[in-house]
């Protein structure tokens, strides 16, 4: 009996069973990439026109990027409060808008639908800050695949939830706004007493490459499933009973990652003795008051190091820095040397937004975020016209597409960025500026409009713009650390909409309306007046996005200038 409660005890504060719970959380969070779903019901149910439709998507946008409140509370609150705060969010942003679509509460205007819309998306910002803060905080030597799984799983979720509203099959489309409001709610609040830091050691163990290759091979199986469903569904005429099998599999995919904390807790040992002595634990009364003279030590040790120290080979290097520490250790133990007051953190320590805002680390990533992020998600958002432009009729399998690439991206993202640190102990953003010169490509692939080139640019866009989500929020932990990454993050994510107001919203709506206007002369249609025909629709503007990608991995560049010292620093000592 007691040996059944030491496991269950050691499988609860397994830190890959957080890890688990964290996927399953971001399995239903991406609650805006449903809105192109829900918004046909709300435009019938309220008889909007298309503005005000537009209206409610920018809500949306808003909502599902800005998280400063979020991040905020994930510092000064347990993640289970942030996790209780965004299912009531989104209970009630969605559930309100549910009762006002099927007339059982009055009809509000627009300013407070796209309220309601805000509030509702805006849940999902808790759910991303807690699964990443736990994530990365319970595995800070795999930021890379932890930051590329958790993300891929949010990108998948709309495509996740599709189907699971598909087996439910109700003939009231509104039922969808119901499963929105009250599904990622139930999910979340059965989950939050899991999703939070553990306690115990944090360094890499002999277990970890095993079970990331597990996840890994899950999510390739995962996305592969999803994408031949999607196939299977648009192709052919299946019945409820076929989708009911289809869906009872994809539940089947999505709860197989349990497998690894059980394996963990009740097949092997939690922490072996051996690995115990390897990995001392040093409690907290008796660092507490030693850490800051720690802590400044390794500041004046930054300060004094010789700058060509850093150019020396690892062993070589690791040898030099431990005599100068141990010299500095020494003298002020003895008295001999005053350690300076810090003059605010160095890159790879724990920054306060504030302090990162002053960094021009900081703002390289950030605009670089902007101009990659925002010129990907300027296809995301055009994609069915786009499509539409060149003629193809169904413009929503390349929608459906681009959500699979675009977790390959963020899965494969992390994964191909940690080879580089690890192995390396090069700067992860060079990672991102390989990215966005596969977007370059991509973009280029669309402005040529040749036949067959919407699957191609399509593969390209999806897996650079995933990739971006992969490797910017591990590279914005390392540089700017773990202690208020919550803030961090969120901040960065306002790239997004940002890039996307700028890019989709005034360039490329204003010359495609352009080009719609030039070939409506004559035209009597006037549905046909509003769209425009040809490859010069979106030709500009991929030739515009190109560019911006081409900027955008230059600046990454800089970024991986700056930043080697400190990726060496991190990472060489495994290396040398």
């Amino acid at each position: 009996m007691g040996r059944a409660q030491g496991s269950l005890a050691s499988l609860l504060n397994n830190r890959w069973l957080v890890f688990v719970a964290a996927m399953w959380v971001q399995a239903v969070a991406g609650i805006g990439y449903l809105f192109g779903s829900l918004s046909p019901v709300i435009k019938s149910a309220l008889g909007y026109n298309q503005r005000q439709i537009a209206g409610l998507g920018v809500a949306k946008d808003l909502g599902d990027s800005i998280g400063f409140l979020a991040g905020t509370l994930c510092e000064v609150l347990p993640l289970w409060a942030a996790l209780l705060v965004g299912a009531l969010q989104n209970f009630v942003g969605y559930g309100w808008v549910w009762l006002i679509v099927t007339g059982r509460a009055p009809p509000l205007p627009l300013w407070a639908m796209c309220v309601l819309i805000f509030v509702g998306t805006n849940g999902e910002t808790y759910f991303n800050t807690a699964a990443l803060v736990s994530g990365v905080q319970n595995f800070p030597k795999s930021r890379g695949p932890i930051v590329g799984i958790l993300k891929g799983f949010a990108g998948l979720s709309g495509a996740i939830l599709t189907q699971i509203f598909a087996m439910v099959h109700s003939p009231d489309h509104a039922a969808l706004i119901f499963m929105v409001a009250v599904g990622p709610s139930m999910v979340v609040i059965a989950l939050a007493f899991i999703v939070r830091p553990v306690s115990g050691h944090r360094q890499a163990r002999s277990s970890d490459p095993p079970s990331f290759l597990f996840v890994y091979n899950i999510c390739m199986v995962l996305a592969a499933y999803l994408l031949g469903v999607m196939l299977l569904e648009d192709l052919l005429d299946l019945s409820h009973t076929i989708i009911v099998l289809l869906t009872g599999i994809l539940f089947f995919l999505l709860l197989l990652p349990i497998a690894i904390p059980l394996w963990l807790t009740f097949q092997i040992d939690a922490v072996s003795p051996a690995e115990e002595l390897l990995l001392p634990a040093v409690p907290k009364a008796e660092t507490s008051k030693a850490g800051e003279q720690v802590e400044a030590i390794l500041s004046e040790l930054e300060d004094e190091k010789p700058k060509e120290v850093d150019l020396l080979p690892p062993s070589e290097r690791q040898r030099r820095i431990a005599h100068l520490q141990a010299r500095l250790f020494q003298a002020a133990a003895e008295g001999a040397v005053r350690v300076k007051k810090r003059r605010g953190p160095h890159r790879g320590e724990d920054f306060t937004l504030s302090q990162a805002l002053i960094k021009a680390d900081f703002w390289l990533m950030f605009i670089s975020l902007l101009l990659g992020s925002g010129s990907g998600l300027t296809v995301i958002d055009n994609i069915g016209q786009m499509s539409e432009s060149l003629g193809y009729q169904d413009t929503h399998i390349f929608v459906s597409m681009i959500s699979i690439w675009n977790f390959l991206g963020r899965v494969g993202g992390g994964y191909l960025s940690e080879i580089i640190v690890r192995d390396y102990a090069y700067p992860r953003p060079a990672a991102m500026a390989v990215s966005q010169l596969i977007m370059t490509i991509g973009h280029l692939v669309f402005a040529m409009a040749w036949p067959g080139t919407m699957y191609i640019g399509t593969l390209l866009i999806g897996l650079g713009y995933g990739a971006h989500w992969a490797i910017v929020p591990a590279a914005a932990s390392e540089l700017f650390g773990l202690k208020n990454f919550g803030a961090l993050y969120n901040f960065l994510t306002v790239a997004n909409p940002a890039g996307s107001l700028i890019f989709s919203g005034l360039i490329a709506s204003s010359i495609y309306d352009s080009e719609a206007e030039k070939q409506a002369r004559g035209m009597h249609d006037p549905d046909e007046a509003l769209k425009c025909r040809g490859a010069v629709c979106f030709f500009l503007t991929s030739l515009i996005m190109a560019g911006l990608c081409d900027i955008a991995a230059v600046l990454s560049a800089v970024l991986v200038y700056r930043t080697m010292v400190v990726y060496r620093n991190l990472y060489g000592r495994a290396l040398g």
